[in-house]
């Protein structure tokens, strides 16, 4: 069966009394023409790139081309260790492995995009620090990942994840409910509170502009990698206590192909509106480029 709804998951998962990640990874499986043992030891390559990418942005203070970013992730641990965070130590962690993981990108280090680049923090910091913090199996870890994968793929069947698409609801959006989904999957949520997680991180996030600085994937997009990262564990732990989006999934990701059509090319990667036409990043507009704005 062809799997190309929410609703088609559902169905198939009952069918088949499976998770998610199973059939992510049997779908995959067929697509690759091999073994799933070979599909997760490829999602197990995305993994540790992706834990490289928090080491490697964890110790570096390199600035961007703006000269505005590079060197903000190196500030957290500096107070943590001296003051904790309010939410405790996996709060720390995933703020700062976001902020890691976008530093390197903008540096172009070595990264995995889930689903984008400019989102490439959110879904690694979460499945990260969670397992790092509550001693997660690298299994458990996969599976994570492997659904994430497919809600993002499932997403992406209807709409491009892309800023000059839909905005940023369709990257750092859709990589919220998708960390969303893997961090239930991690915590032993079942198929309906997963897709309840990632329904409830997607819809609470509708109607995000992409309106970077200077076309730069520095202000603002950095550093909405770790307020949605914290985005997606609210969203999971909300739906592991049973609370459930009154709009089904399928319907909230229509609702976003909507909302990104509706919404103005000048909030669409374009940097002709937003924030990217504030007096400030004109003046750094025109100090890089020597440009007349």
């Amino acid at each position: 069966m062809a799997i190309l709804s929410f609703a088609d998951l559902v169905n198939e998962c009952t069918k088949q009394n499976k998770s998610i990640y199973e059939i992510a990874q049997e779908q995959e499986s067929i697509l690759l023409e091999d073994t799933i043992d070979v599909v997760r030891l490829r999602v197990l390559e995305d993994l540790l790139a992706m834990k490289e990418a928090v080491k490697n942005g964890l110790h570096s203070t390199e600035k961007s081309i703006s000269g505005w970013c590079g060197d903000d992730c190196v500030k957290l641990p500096q107070r943590f260790n001296k003051k904790g965070a309010l939410f405790g130590k996996t709060f720390e962690k995933i703020i700062t492995y976001a902020l890691a993981t976008a530093e390197e990108n903008l540096r172009m280090g070595r990264i995995a995009a889930c689903p984008t680049a400019g989102s490439c923090g959110i879904v690694p910091s979460v499945i990260i620090a969670v397992s790092e913090e509550e001693k997660i199996l690298e299994a458990e870890q996969i599976n994570g990942l492997l659904t994430a994968g497919f809600i993002g793929l499932l997403i992406s069947n209807k709409v491009q994840l892309a800023g000059a698409v839909a905005g940023c609801q369709a990257e750092c959006g859709v990589a919220s409910a998708m960390a969303a989904g893997a961090l239930c999957q991690m915590l032993g949520g079942n198929t309906s509170q997963i897709i309840q997680a990632s329904s409830l991180a997607l819809k609470n996030i509708l109607g995000l502009t992409c309106d970077p600085v200077c076309g730069l994937v520095e202000v603002p997009c950095i550093k909405r990698n770790p307020f949605l990262a914290v985005h997606a564990v609210t969203a999971a732990e909300l739906a592991l206590c049973g609370v459930e989006s009154k709009i089904p999934m399928d319907e909230i990701v229509d609702t976003l192909k909507i909302t990104g059509q509706l919404m103005s090319p000048l909030l669409k990667e374009t940097s002709l509106g937003g924030l990217a036409k504030t007096k400030t990043a004109q003046e750094l507009e025109k100090k890089l480029f020597n440009k007349k704005v």
